[in-house]
């Protein structure tokens, strides 16, 4: 769903009030989520700016809401989820997909780079990177608007956080030897640009946490980067890779 054009603080106030009289509740970790649980009857809605997700496990229930909001606020129903905030929402046969080739094509457009020869790899095996090699310095301004979008686009591609974590720890002061490992990123995502995250249905999934780290490697002060991912039996619920 999608919201016409209201006075944002003033909607959201009015929508969430709205929400929490028809049960919902507001999550501690996240003030856009509302989740609803009652009896054997869940929904999860989600409240970004102008886009609007519910999901439930009752098609009465969820209908239900939209027809009752409807009525209170001016919104437009767009009917089953295919794409939000840039991702692709793609229905398989066990659950779905998501993915973000459009974005990763604007990206490579963006920077000239939807012409470059693919690589198969994120970052070289046999470059390390650190804060001046003594190559020549390149203007932070370009150089911080492609991590920045590297760093959203990590919410779908697991396999380039940490190689968008090492390029973040040069926004203030690049080289070219971090824009040529910026570049090579770029070449990779051109390489993969459809791949995602799948998300499937599981019954009674375990919940399994990994971790590793790659002691003291930082060439310039000795810190370690720390990577975790945490699974719902086959599926992805977080991760993270940060010095």
């Amino acid at each position: 769903m999608g919201r016409r054009n209201v006075g944002c603080d003033t909607w959201y106030t009015a929508f969430k009030q709205a929400l929490l009289e028809f049960g919902f509740v507001n999550t501690k970790s996240d003030s856009s989520l509302f989740v609803y649980a009652v009896a054997s009857t869940t929904a999860s809605f989600l409240v970004y700016v102008d886009d609007l997700i519910i999901t439930s496990n009752n098609s009465h229930f969820a209908a239900s809401i939209i027809q009752q909001l409807g009525r209170k606020f001016s919104l437009k129903d767009l009917g089953p989820l295919h794409f939000f905030l840039g991702i692709e929402v793609i229905p398989t046969q066990n659950g779905l997909f998501l993915t973000q080739h459009k974005y990763i094509r604007d990206l490579l457009a963006r920077t000239c780079m939807d012409g470059a020869k693919d690589v198969t790899t994120p970052l070289s095996t046999s470059v390390s990177l650190k804060l001046n090699d003594g190559s020549a310095a390149v203007t932070p301004t370009e150089y911080c608007k492609v991590i920045g979008v590297l760093q959203y686009l990590s919410l779908t591609r697991l396999d380039i956080s940490f190689a968008v974590n090492k390029l973040s720890q040069f926004m203030h002061y690049p080289f070219t030897i971090h824009w040529s490992a910026t570049k090579q990123l770029l070449r990779y995502l051109k390489n993969t640009i459809f791949h995602g995250i799948s998300i499937q249905k599981n019954v009674n999934p375990p919940l399994t946490c990994y971790a590793d780290a790659d002691w003291a490697s930082n060439l310039d002060n000795c810190n370690s980067t720390l990577t975790y991912l945490i699974m719902l039996g086959s599926n992805l619920l977080s991760w993270s890779s940060r010095k």
